[in-house]
């Protein structure tokens, strides 16, 4: 089980940092702005909460395959390969970070805000000195539950991935492959490993969201 254990752990730690640096402009864009198309484009970022795991991961098939358009343009064959199954992984956790980070956005007082603007703090100082300090334990919250998702992730990755030994297989998937060949025993030792981890990662994210919440409220940095 070491090989997908790495595996996993490394599809998630990638995912998570990804979605960390694409997820905070996105959350702060749909928290604090009003646009035309804000609704659609919340809807089509939140849709994989909704739709099933195996719809993303076919057409994330057909989008990365041999014959999909990114061979098409590039050459390149994403799918069944750790980068496609990165790129399934950011789309599919993409939801559960983005609704974490945009609720600490939510919950950010104006006045702190605008007491900086006062004070003729630039945009990038409002977020280094005022923003970020009373949000990073919402964000890390939200970095975690993605960390967490994205290790139990079994449609989109099998789907995408195909479940190859060393290449794409993952914990989840390894413990598929247990169950059909009636190994109950290694099964129920992947199963424990991903509850026990899943367990602590969850109540971590709730902590640190609960610690999040209560500094917005407080106003300290």
């Amino acid at each position: 089980m070491i090989e997908p254990l790495r595996l996993s752990l490394q599809l998630a730690t990638a995912s998570s940092l990804i979605l960390l640096a694409l997820g905070v402009p996105l959350a702060w864009v749909l928290a604090r702005r009003r646009f035309l198309g804000r609704r659609l484009l919340e809807t089509v970022l939140l849709l994989p909460l909704t739709l099933p795991p195996t719809v993303l991961g076919f057409y994330l098939l057909q989008l990365l395959g041999a014959h999909g358009p990114l061979a098409a343009i590039t050459g390149l064959t994403w799918a069944f390969s750790f980068p496609g199954l990165l790129v399934g992984s950011v789309l599919f956790s993409l939801p559960f970070a983005l609704t974490a980070f945009r609720e600490a956005f939510f919950a950010l007082d104006e006045d702190w805000l605008a007491v900086a603007s006062v004070f003729g703090a630039t945009r990038w100082q409002r977020w280094r000195m005022v923003i970020l300090p009373l949000t990073w334990p919402s964000l890390l919250s939200g970095v975690i539950l993605a960390f967490a998702h994205t290790l139990g992730e079994f449609g989109v990755v099998l789907m995408l991935g195909g479940n190859i030994p060393g290449r794409t297989q993952v914990v989840s998937t390894y413990l598929y492959d247990l169950v059909q060949s009636l190994d109950l025993g290694g099964a129920n030792r992947a199963a424990l490993t991903l509850l026990v981890t899943s367990f602590v990662l969850v109540y971590t994210a709730r902590w640190c969201e609960e610690w999040g919440r209560a500094r917005l409220q407080s106003g300290r940095a």
